[in-house]
């Protein structure tokens, strides 16, 4: 919507400042378009991650990773002197709600999970981004106990016998 705004300024513009339509208390001021266009290229960026969450097949193994890409990228808007201060209010509330919906992933051990066994990811993302070796230590530990209480044998496999080959 604000991309469609952006692209037909020219036209809002003339329409609101004509008279005859009686809305000219609805024209924007050049500081309101300036919040227009720093608003669309904010939402630009959770538009791009909404998309991804919303194909065919996103995998579980990379909702963690594009939260901290969302979450970095907030972090990083939110600290910039040249967007609105009531933009970067906005996205300090943002990155509250995504904190928020950050921490449910510890409720479910599926994620960490997921990306220990994916092969772009294992242990070693968590170690790039920084993570505490200690929810490190519990994202490995996940793993070993899931595979042990779902995958591992019950009983050691029974060594093969030789057996007597007739002709």
């Amino acid at each position: 919507m604000l991309t469609f705004v952006l692209e037909y300024r020219p036209v809002i513009q003339k329409f609101t400042a004509d008279q005859e339509n009686d809305i000219r208390e609805l024209e924007l001021s050049k500081e309101e378009w300036k919040i227009v266009k720093q608003l669309n290229e904010v939402l630009m960026a959770l538009k791009h991650a909404t998309q991804f969450f919303s194909r065919a097949m996103p995998h579980l193994a990379n909702v963690i990773p594009v939260m901290d890409i969302v979450s970095d990228r907030l972090t990083a808007q939110a600290n910039n002197t040249r967007l609105s201060p009531s933009i970067r209010v906005a996205l300090g509330l943002a990155k509250k709600t995504l904190n928020h919906y950050y921490s449910k992933t510890d409720d479910c051990e599926a994620y960490r999970i997921a990306m220990v066994l994916h092969p772009q990811y294992k242990l070693s993302y968590f170690r790039t981004v920084h993570w505490e070796q200690e929810w490190i230590n519990v994202a490995e530990q996940l793993v070993r106990t899931c595979y042990e209480a779902e995958y591992k044998p019950a009983v050691p496999p029974v060594a093969p016998t030789p057996s007597t080959v007739c002709f």
